[in-house]
């Protein structure tokens, strides 16, 4: 993480970055960053305002720590799906269980990330502040969530699963198909489970027409 994003946090007092963290998620989505004290944050995080700047500083490095800490959420939720779902221990014998496989990863991501009101809150905050946040280009998180993918693509590639070249593009072309396509849904219809989970899953339906391995087809 570059020192810009980088934020002093007092050994043993996790629970009040949490707290603060969460009550300026609330605050911020409820009335918007501009018009959201930082008294307002201490009052609800039941901390001193001199605790809320002596972790974030100001208030655009607090946004900036409730979106980063909603990245940090939703890439362990995708490690953890990754594991569960794409690992080695996974038995995977051609392209066709792979898609089943594959679908059940992507509905498993959309009801457990998409779903979220936190990932939702950060979605909304981004969209509405970005030109304050120029640190989210380029964002070690960033690379983080296609890493987690492209390095599973790449191994199924390798042992003939995939038919990938750039594992990063094809991990792109996974996210464009899936979580994309829900982030442009009208905000009700992200919150529909069912919605939800039929754009996840055909989007993995089409990332494999684009990617299984012809050669493992049972066809």
């Amino acid at each position: 993480m570059t020192e810009a994003t980088q934020k002093p946090v007092r050994q043993g007092q996790a629970h009040k970055r949490a707290a603060i963290l969460a009550a300026a998620r609330e605050l911020f989505v409820q009335a918007g960053v501009e018009r959201t004290s930082m008294d307002a944050v201490a009052a609800r995080a039941e901390v001193s305002k001199r605790t809320v700047y002596d972790y974030y500083g100001d208030k655009r490095r607090l946004l900036l720590g409730v979106i980063e800490d909603a990245g940090e959420a939703a890439l362990g939720t995708l490690r953890r799906l990754v594991e569960q779902h794409l690992s080695d221990a996974v038995a995977v014998i051609d392209a066709a269980e792979l898609e089943r496989v594959m679908t059940d990863f992507a509905a498993d991501l959309g009801s457990s990330l998409l779903v979220s009101s936190d990932y939702a809150a950060a979605v909304k905050l981004i969209a509405e502040n970005e030109p304050l946040l120029p640190e989210l280009e380029d964002h070690p998180l960033d690379e983080a969530h296609t890493q987690a993918l492209a390095e599973r693509f790449e191994h199924l590639a390798s042992i003939g699963l995939l038919d990938v070249d750039d594992p990063r593009l094809a991990a792109d072309h996974f996210h464009a198909l899936t979580t994309l396509r829900v982030l442009n849904e009208p905000l009700r219809r992200r919150a529909e489970a069912e919605h939800v989970r039929r754009i996840m899953t055909d989007g993995a339906h089409a990332f494999m027409r684009a990617y299984a391995s012809r050669s493992n087809s049972r066809e």
